[in-house]
């Protein structure tokens, strides 16, 4: 194993950043390549825990030959993010110096030009940097996972339509509940890798990209920090490189994917409509029917008619819900997977900022 760091230079005198990557070699030619990242946005800390274990299963196949094809592992994607707190809260998600999230904007472009992502790095901001030097990194691998999570959820992942169903052996090694099958039209970042490789060449897109996964996974909720679901994730993450022929080892067949799956266009996300405490009746997980009573909204407390039901629009599984008990007007409080298509109007791209 080899743990070197990327050093990204502040946009102030006196500041740098450090971005720990841990490398193994592989040791058969042609195998597929892994790239795995944590914690891009830096106050989702589940997939920190889980390739903290995981790093220790990859050390462990290196000492006994078993790394076949190369493996590149950064723990801690976002050390900007990571020095962002403020008031005794990690802000971890956007980046204070531009007000953009950390997982957008990423650069869009064809494989080919993947040298020039870090070419002149210098003249970018710092952030811009991080992004640039975390896309090079993903581009020269086959299996490109990302580790977030949610703030209260269900463990499920945000897979482009291009990657389904070959990838349900992802969602079956996670134990995962649900698929979100994106379509690819945002600049996040497993979303900029997958459209690299669908414009390898100039003037080409392609629609099919057999044994290549770029994802999102959602490792349940912001405070789903425990060793024993972080030991089980490794597991199951290292199951998943063993069955893509990354690390060699008998192949215990997976259990079939028996999760939801649903579009991007089949999400219902659900708003406040007014501001105000949230009351809510219905948690995650839970399978819900049309016209339920999801939350109620104390907008006017007191007053007779201060309070806001708010009911599920269809038949659904509640999949992620806030962990905030205040809202303001029109902010999300669920996510919720169904079988029929939304009516709200949803713009491409993804769900939330």
């Amino acid at each position: 194993m080899n743990v070197s760091d990327i050093i990204i230079a502040g946009d102030t005198p006196g500041i740098e950043w450090r971005l720990p990557v841990f490398r193994f070699k592989g040791t058969k030619p042609g195998a597929p390549q892994a790239y795995i990242q944590a914690a891009l946005h830096a106050n989702e800390l589940p997939g920190t825990a889980l390739l903290h274990f995981l790093l220790e299963k990859l050390r462990q196949a290196e000492s006994e030959g078993r790394i076949l094809g190369d493996i590149t592992v950064v723990p801690q994607a976002n050390p900007i993010g990571a020095a962002q707190l403020h008031f005794g809260e990690l802000q971890g998600r956007f980046d204070l110096g531009t007000r953009t999230n950390f997982n957008r904007d990423f650069p869009l472009i064809a494989l080919g030009e993947r040298p020039g992502l870090v070419e002149n790095i210098d003249r970018h901001t710092a952030a811009d940097r991080l992004k640039r030097h975390l896309l090079s990194m993903a581009l020269g691998a086959e299996l490109v996972l990302d580790l977030h999570c949610d703030d209260e959820g269900l463990q499920y992942a945000y897979i482009d339509e291009v990657f389904w169903p070959e990838a349900a052996d992802l969602a079956a090694a996670l134990d995962m509940q649900a698929v979100f099958l994106s379509d690819g039209e945002s600049s996040a970042f497993e979303e900029a890798v997958a459209h690299a490789w669908k414009h390898e060449g100039a003037g080409e897109r392609r629609t099919s990209l057999p044994r290549r996964l770029s994802v999102t996974v959602e490792l349940r909720g912001t405070r789903d920090v425990y060793p024993e679901l972080a030991h089980r994730d490794a597991e199951g993450l290292f199951r998943f490189l063993i069955g893509r022929g990354v690390i060699a080892a008998d192949r215990q067949p997976l259990p079939a994917f028996g999760g939801v799956v649903a579009p991007l266009d089949n999400i219902e996300m659900i708003r406040a409509p007014e501001a105000g405490a949230i009351l809510f009746h219905r948690g995650i997980g839970e399978r819900v029917k049309e016209g339920e009573l999801l939350a109620t909204i104390i907008a006017r407390p007191g007053m007779v008619d201060g309070a806001i039901d708010i009911r599920s629009p269809q038949d659904g599984l509640i999949v992620t819900r806030v962990s905030t008990r205040f809202a303001r007007r029109h902010s999300d409080l669920m996510k919720i997977a169904c079988a029929e298509a939304s009516r709200a109007a949803r713009k491409p791209g993804t769900l939330e900022a």
